[in-house]
């Protein structure tokens, strides 16, 4: 399978690292703004081409899939340009900056009739795989709360890109999308949400505090911070148990299941599946997908990106921010 890297960023050289690792994958063009940049990019993982433009990648026809790792304020640009120009595409979180612009990518991915997917790649995680298996076979029964953090220490300056309004900084889009994507992953999309926040004063959010609520009674609270490093944990309570993880809960190393009346049991990361912060999960699940002619994962379904989207716009719309350009959120609840 053919890869286009847009973007030569940190993510973009981590997924590249992880792709060419994968006996039936291969980089074969990068793109970025800057020429030089993507011929050093493409020298280190051996793409045949490196374009100065993201024009040319989107329009190589030796290409199978194009990998969008720009900062998140771009997604909907190179993404759209991408599968305008029939390429499938494979876009970085989050999705967009807002639900219109993601909105406007499945749109037309449909229109186009090309592949689309947001890299989420904990979603695609064995483990997380094994974890949402046991609690959709009810192993803890009816869910009640889920709890997850993340966040970093910082300090980051105000030209940093976490503090940048105009690159769509600050603790929500950036890693608060783990939280929100980790519970709705168990529990759909929430019927009403509220949020807090401190803000910077560049008007980006510092951390933030969301209660996400579903009509069966089940709540989830979730933290995100760029001013203090957490655990990482997260916690899945039902009717009859819970499931502990106690780090990194998007790439854990392992997880602890309570069923009532039994001894606790500890499942752990397979070594055969590679390092925990490997993103070649989900470049497999995408090749897997086209291969099979589908135009979506059930992994990371599109209906599912919207709905965090549609979650992320409302904890927007409670905590007052809005980035450059933006028109009113629309949220839910």
């Amino acid at each position: 399978m053919r890869w286009g890297i847009l973007a030569t960023g940190g993510i973009a050289a981590a997924f590249a690292a992880d792709l060419v690792d994968l006996p039936d994958a291969e980089v074969t063009a990068v793109a970025s703004r800057r020429r030089e940049s993507a011929e050093l990019f493409g020298e280190r993982f051996g793409a045949a081409r490196a374009y100065g433009d993201w024009e040319s990648l989107a329009a190589d026809p030796d290409i199978d899939v194009v990998y969008v790792a720009t900062p998140h304020t771009a997604h909907r640009a190179a993404a759209g340009l991408c599968l305008q120009a029939g390429r499938n595409v494979l876009c970085e979180k989050p999705f967009t900056l807002n639900l219109r612009e993601t909105q406007e990518l499945v749109a037309l991915a449909r229109e186009h009739d090309r592949f689309l997917m947001e890299a989420m790649w904990m979603y695609c995680n064995p483990l997380v795989r094994r974890l949402k298996a046991l609690v959709d076979d009810g192993a803890i029964g009816e869910v009640r709360t889920v709890q997850a953090d993340f966040g970093l220490a910082g300090p980051f300056p105000p030209a940093h890109r976490l503090r940048d309004p105009a690159l769509g900084g600050g603790a929500l889009l950036d890693l608060g999308v783990y939280p929100v994507s980790f519970a709705q992953l168990l529990l759909g999309e929430p019927d009403a949400v509220a949020g807090s926040a401190q803000l910077s004063p560049e008007g980006v959010d510092l951390q933030t505090g969301a209660v996400l609520s579903w009509e069966s009674g089940a709540m989830a609270a979730l933290h995100c911070s760029i001013v203090g490093g957490t655990g990482g944990t997260a916690s899945v309570t039902g009717s009859r148990g819970r499931i502990d993880v106690p780090s990194g809960f998007f790439h854990p190393e392992r997880f602890v299941l309570h069923r009532d009346g039994r001894d606790p049991e500890e499942f752990t990361a397979d070594p055969a599946d590679g390092p925990r912060t490997s993103l070649r999960h989900e470049a497999v699940e995408v090749m897997r997908a086209l291969r099979a002619g589908e135009k979506e994962s059930p992994l990371v379904p599109l209906e599912g990106s919207l709905a965090v989207m549609r979650t992320l716009d409302a904890v927007r719309e409670r905590i007052g921010v809005r980035y450059p350009g933006e028109t009113v959120t629309v949220g839910v609840g």
